[in-house]
């Protein structure tokens, strides 16, 4: 049996490749059958993306500060009925604003060796996800907001990128993830808190690309047209 991660392998690029059918059909991804069926089986990872993040910042915060209980906490920061979480209080707090599509088109690698069949699957989906990092302490520990905000920054100005080679405990489904500051003007700004509910606290938003959703269902087979080849008489 084949495990997940082994599933995975096989048949992320460059074993795959994305094709578009004729005649204006949506573009799919092709992963090739080597005598065995390959398919790339992933499964949601938004929330595995923003936990190893926050997980690294917030080991990278208790380290720089000499704190040993928890700083960082993904959590909104208000219940639904619109009352404070007690739990997120004096903490920098992680959570999802917006998920985005990714248009810039994604290449891949050439398919390798030469295969009779093809499975024909829905194209991934690539995410960029805005995350947002909020210094929830109020009142005298103002101070501290404003401090654990700037090791914040520091630490993705730092580390602006996580790999399987930067970050050994990354999930084996993720490839790459980068973080770059979105900038919000004081509008923006405004009606996003607005839209939160709570009042504005100290905090920077990032975009993080790409998170890939990609369930690796079969749509059907393709049989890819083969080339003749001319023969040498002797």
């Amino acid at each position: 049996m084949f495990s997940r991660a082994s599933l995975f392998r096989c048949c992320w690029p460059p074993f795959a490749e994305v094709r578009s059918r004729m005649f204006g059909s949506p573009i799919s991804a092709i992963c090739r059958l080597t005598g065995r069926m390959r398919l790339a089986i992933v499964g949601p990872m938004i929330d595995v993306a923003i936990s190893h993040v926050a997980a690294q910042l917030n080991q990278s915060l208790r380290s720089r500060f000499g704190v040993a209980e928890d700083l960082v906490a993904i959590s909104s920061l208000l219940e639904q009925d619109g009352s404070v979480v007690p739990e997120v209080a004096n903490k920098v707090v992680a959570f999802l604003v917006n998920v985005e599509r990714e248009t810039m088109p994604y290449r891949v690698g050439a398919p390798h060796g030469g295969p009779a069949r093809s499975v024909v699957t829905n194209a991934p989906v690539y995410l960029n996800l805005l995350v947002m990092f909020a210094a929830n302490f109020g009142g005298r520990n103002y101070a501290e907001a404003l401090k654990f905000l700037s090791g914040t920054i520091g630490f993705f100005q730092a580390r602006p990128a996580f790999d399987p080679q930067s970050s050994p405990g990354l999930d084996p489904r993720i490839d790459k993830l980068t973080l770059e500051i979105e900038n919000l003007n004081t509008a923006d700004l405004s009606n996003l808190w607005g839209i939160l509910g709570g009042k504005y606290l100290p905090s920077i938003l990032y975009r993080m690309r790409m998170v890939t959703i990609d369930e690796g269902r079969v749509t059907g087979q393709d049989t890819p047209i083969l080339r003749p080849q001319a023969a040498v008489m002797p």
